[in-house]
């Protein structure tokens, strides 16, 4: 691992300091979990732009969905 440095204000640091302590985690670990997460969501975010983007450039029509209606559930 690389250390880096990071600079948050007052109030950030005591809620992360606070939020490491009630979760048993050291400041590293819960802003490196953090990190993970908020990159998760942002890959997340980017896909589901590229889906609405290709909704948009080729719409459903109506009868796409019936061939949902005519496929029997086994």
């Amino acid at each position: 691992m690389k250390k880096i440095t990071v600079v948050l204000d007052a109030r950030l640091l005591r809620a992360t300091d606070k939020t490491a302590q009630r979760t048993n985690q050291n400041r590293s670990a819960l802003v490196r979990e953090a990190l993970r997460e908020h990159l998760r969501n942002l890959a997340i975010r980017a896909m589901e732009e590229q889906e609405r983007k290709g909704y948009e450039k080729y719409p459903q029509l109506p009868e796409d969905s019936l061939i949902w209606a005519r496929t029997p559930c086994v």
